[in-house]
């Protein structure tokens, strides 16, 4: 590999060649702030942020994207880079909506820090605020132009990491705004809801919907019996609202801050996990054996169910019928756990704790109820859980760990736990299918094939003397490209997992904000699949058939995996949903789909 030795405010850096300024200054440990800038996803230098010095150079440079070269001298801390630097910063303040106190981001704004660091106390510049429409329409996500700074993070993740491109610059100069195509709303573009774009975004021009007080009013009603679960993720980054490093396990203070907060039973959604697996590796194995639709495709990521009904429905009978865990969880304790406790499944209130804005979209969905009941009536981020412990002035770090409700719902295994991770379906249904085709116990439970964070996994295993052929993908760019391969005939599978979110659930749209320094450093997917990979291994039980409450939840009440009953409660379907063209797609002016 070629390098370069440059000169950074005195320092002396030997760097690849390929490299920007920002990236050896890095390597020098010398900060350099920037606003716009996403690692390999938003390197465009529009925020002007990351202004440097270069010897010889007529105008300050923007760093993160400006090449290195051979003997360059640069100051990162002059005068003029300073007063540039804080010059552009008030600038897109002046016409900014700065009512920090009452933001979603007070607090954990990129541009809030980003002005402190910079020691601006006023604004000499009071741009025109231009009148913008809060949407609110959509079940998952808020956007409010008001906020927004036009750095393109958003428009990036959108359209180069998710490659479904429904957020682009709309109108021009002073007018400008970020929206969806012919500036509609969220509820009416073709939008998954995965959430990417209020992960990217640096301010609070995205965020979910909030659903947190409607949370508090069902716990507040003394007639109402309030049921929580949390996704497997949850536990992997809560702790990181709280100042714990990236990936922290916190699984005992999240249960014990639950139980705080007033619920009346708190529960895992690994038990949901587990049931699906039942469902679906029995669902897998019938379509093997009896002729069905391959490769059957994972239904638990309704980002993934959302982007295959708009943009690949020819693949909509490939899909699993099952709903996903927290839906049958939902449906369960409506049914099952209500005739057990002898409680009106009218009176019972179901919160979801999930990683997931897409699931907010997905509680509301009609097919999801049974009976006139909703299966969830709620569902809460990670980010909202931690803001209810905060209203609630509970010291999350001082809690001593709980456990969860152990009685009926209670058991979960390993296979649940992993559910979070990317692969993680794919190696719980391998755990039940390799036994039920095996026809015996398999003492090597972990499929790591498919882990990790490539994007598309391939595996080919020989169980019960057939080879089964398995693939996963994680985030929507990845999973066009395997469909297409499935599609064209270039690649035959028996069963595919596909994840909404690059790393799966651990890294969705519901997560805790981390900024783009950290960033820099840190891959998020790996920190935090590690914590449910560490849970996995400590459960006495790591095979979703071998949960005894599972097993007697079949005994009593379902009878078997994929019987009339289960059909009724946890199987459901989905459909084709015709979308407009979006932005990249039709770039004529005529507004029209052409």
């Amino acid at each position: 590999m070629e390098k370069v030795t440059l000169t950074i405010d005195d320092i002396k850096v030997e760097v690849p060649k390929s490299y920007t300024i920002l990236q050896a200054a890095k390597e020098a440990s010398i900060d350099i702030p920037t606003l716009c800038y996403l690692k390999d996803v938003n390197e465009v230098g529009a925020c002007r942020v990351c202004l440097v010095e270069i010897q010889g150079a007529r105008a300050l440079q923007a760093s993160c994207v400006h090449p290195v070269a051979e003997g360059m001298v640069i100051k990162t801390n002059s005068k003029k880079v300073r007063d540039a630097r804080k010059s552009n910063v008030e600038l897109i303040l002046s016409n900014h909506n700065r009512e920090c106190l009452t933001c979603d981001r007070n607090n954990k704004c990129e541009l809030q820090s980003l002005a402190d660091q910079l020691g601006i106390r006023e604004i000499p510049f009071e741009g025109e605020k231009i009148e913008t429409v809060i949407d609110d329409k959509s079940h998952s996500i808020v956007r409010d132009p008001s906020k927004c700074i036009l750095c393109g993070r958003c428009v990036s993740t959108c359209r180069n990491v998710q490659k479904i491109g429904i957020l682009d610059f709309v109108n021009r100069g002073y007018n400008t705004q970020v929206a969806p195509a012919f500036d509609k709303s969220m509820a009416d573009a073709p939008c998954i809801y995965c959430g990417q774009c209020i992960v990217a975004c640096p301010v609070a021009a995205l965020r979910e919907k909030d659903h947190v007080e409607r949370v508090w009013d069902a716990i507040d009603n003394e007639d109402v019996h309030v049921v929580v679960q949390t996704a497997p993720a949850v536990r992997a980054a809560l702790g990181e609202l709280f100042d714990l490093p990236i990936g922290t396990r916190v699984t005992g203070k999240m249960v014990a801050a639950l139980k705080r907060l007033g619920f009346d039973k708190v529960y895992d959604t690994n038990f949901g996990a587990d049931l699906t697996i039942m469902e679906e590796g029995h669902e897998l194995l019938g379509r093997i054996q009896n002729g069905g639709t391959l490769p059957m495709i994972t239904s638990c990521s309704p980002g993934w169910i959302r982007y295959c009904e708009f943009n690949y429905p020819e693949f909509i009978d490939n899909l699993s019928s099952c709903k996903s865990p927290h839906q049958m969880m939902g449906a369960i304790i409506k049914s099952y756990y209500a005739k057990k406790h002898n409680i009106d499944p009218k009176k019972i209130f179901v919160v979801s704790i999930m990683p997931c804005t897409s699931k907010k979209t997905e509680a509301s969905r009609e097919e999801m109820e049974v009976g006139g009941l909703r299966d969830v009536d709620a569902v809460l981020t990670t980010r909202e859980l931690g803001k209810m412990i905060q209203q609630a002035r509970i010291k999350f770090l001082e809690l001593e760990d709980d456990q969860f409700d152990q009685d009926l719902l209670g058991d979960y295994t390993g296979a649940g736990v992993i559910f979070g991770a990317t692969g993680g379906v794919m190696e719980a249904a391998l755990r039940t299918v390799a036994e039920v085709l095996e026809g015996k116990s398999i003492e090597n439970v972990e499929y790591k094939a498919v882990r990790g964070i490539e994007d598309i996994k391939e595996a080919s295993l020989i169980l019960g003397g057939m080879e089964v052929k398995v693939a996963v993908a994680h985030g929507t760019a990845s999973a066009g490209k395997l469909l297409d391969m499935v599609k064209n005939g270039e690649k035959e599978y028996h069963f595919i997992e596909i994840m909404g979110c690059s790393g799966g659930c651990v890294c969705g749209g519901g997560q805790p904000h981390v900024d783009a320094k950290t960033l820099m450093d840190v891959d998020i997917r790996v920190e935090r699949a590690k914590a449910l990979y560490e849970e996995d291994e400590i459960l006495e039980f790591r095979k979703s058939h071998e949960n005894p409450q599972i097993i007697k939840l079949y005994d009593d009440f379902l009878g078997k995996p994929n019987s009339h009953k289960a059909h009724e409660l946890l199987h459901t379907h989905y459909t084709k949903r015709e979308k407009y063209a979006t932005q990249e797609e039709c770039s004529c002016g005529c507004k029209e789909n052409c």
